[in-house]
């Protein structure tokens, strides 16, 4: 195939993948990677990197509405920021230092189980937190948020907080390994283990995001896993769908569209597993 058929094709891919992302409530990472590592003839590594930087990218254009709105809380993601930022460096060596078959099947299974956490997982919109623990009040981990949809301020707070930052942990190593983002586990981990509500985790979630995946970028970028010609026009097209589905969320279905990106899940997975294993 003639090389300017790529870019075309990548920035047609990430252009849906912009919009589903948007409207299943996904990161475009978790999409991204295992779509490019299971059907297009890219090395793994290069996918990994430019999944990073996809996840940044989107991140980045959403912060500053979600701090003007009040729907993220620097104080939250700090102190979680600071532990995955370090275990996402840790899992990106560790991912540069496997064969390329062990981390497509490795990559495979992880798929599946995001798959799996997804269709699972059931959030709550105001956990009930009786109180919270030493070490979250310590670091100052509650606030006040205003909801617009209830027009009224929300009170939150944190509990669980040790098992938070041994979660969070885990996350880093994961989105660095594979090069997926986080936002497919920060926000049950902060909502589900914390008791943090749920508009305030989604929003925060972008920030955790941010820290985590900007470390494990510098290892990939160190080691000359950045490809231009597969970048750019993913970015392009991943921002693009993005503004697109923006505007088609207050008329799509978002349980509808949450079953579509599930079912592409387990297909990637799949394809990337069998790839890991030579079929």
């Amino acid at each position: 195939m003639e090389w300017w058929i790529w870019p075309i094709a990548l920035f047609a891919i990430t252009f849906v993948m912009g919009i589903v992302a948007v409207l299943a409530g996904v990161g475009g990472g978790v999409l991204f990677v295992p779509i490019m590592a299971a059907f297009f003839p890219f090395h793994i590594d290069f996918v990994r990197a430019a999944g990073l930087l996809l996840a940044i990218t989107t991140a980045l254009s959403a912060a500053p509405a979600l701090l003007r709105s009040g729907l993220a809380s620097v104080r939250l993601a700090m102190p979680l920021t600071l532990v995955s930022s370090v275990t996402s460096l840790a899992g990106a060596l560790i991912g540069l230092a496997l064969p390329s078959a062990t981390l497509q099947a490795a990559l495979g299974l992880a798929i599946l189980g995001i798959a799996l956490l997804m269709w699972r997982s059931r959030g709550a919109e105001h956990p009930d937190v009786p109180r919270t623990d030493a070490l979250g009040a310590a670091l100052g981990m509650h606030g006040v948020y205003h909801d617009p949809a209830l027009a009224r301020d929300v009170a939150w707070r944190v509990h669980r907080t040790p098992a938070g930052f041994t979660v969070f942990a885990g996350i880093g190593v994961i989105a660095g390994m594979f090069g997926l983002g986080a936002g497919w586990a920060n926000v049950p981990a902060l909502n589900l283990l914390m008791g943090v509500p749920l508009k305030l985790a989604v929003g925060t979630s972008g920030f955790l995001l941010i820290g985590g995946a900007t470390s494990a970028f510098w290892v990939y970028l160190q080691r000359g896993a950045v490809l231009p010609m597969l970048i750019v026009p993913s970015i392009i097209g991943a921002i693009l769908g993005a503004k697109l589905g923006v505007r088609l969320l207050r008329g799509a279905k978002p349980a509808l569209v949450r079953r579509v990106v599930l079912v592409v899940l387990l297909l990637a997975g799949m394809r990337s597993l069998l790839k890991g294993f030579g079929i």
